[in-house]
């Protein structure tokens, strides 16, 4: 059922996120590395740079998982009941 509402109430794939996240911080670790060691000093800020984005969306995931249910919400948690309006 759409209410209009879903940018309000919507709800994160949070183990989605977590899982990505963590693929990224391996991806710009070893972008990090590889370019550091061919000699490749601008690609390997960016990689470091977009490594820290990813670490800083990990850290937030992480926290928000451990915030219980109104975060990562179980399947016994029913969904936002729609505005009354």
């Amino acid at each position: 059922m759409r209410t209009g509402s879903e940018p309000a109430t919507a709800r994160s794939a949070l183990r989605a996120r977590f899982w990505l996240s963590v693929w990224g911080v391996v991806w710009t670790v070893f972008g990090t590395a590889a370019f550091a060691l061919t000699g490749r000093p601008g690609w390997a800020a960016a990689c470091a740079a977009l490594w820290l984005v990813v670490t800083i969306d990990l850290a937030v995931v992480v926290r928000h998982i451990r915030q219980g249910p109104h975060w990562q919400p179980g399947r016994n948690i029913p969904p936002y009941r729609p505005p009354d309006r």
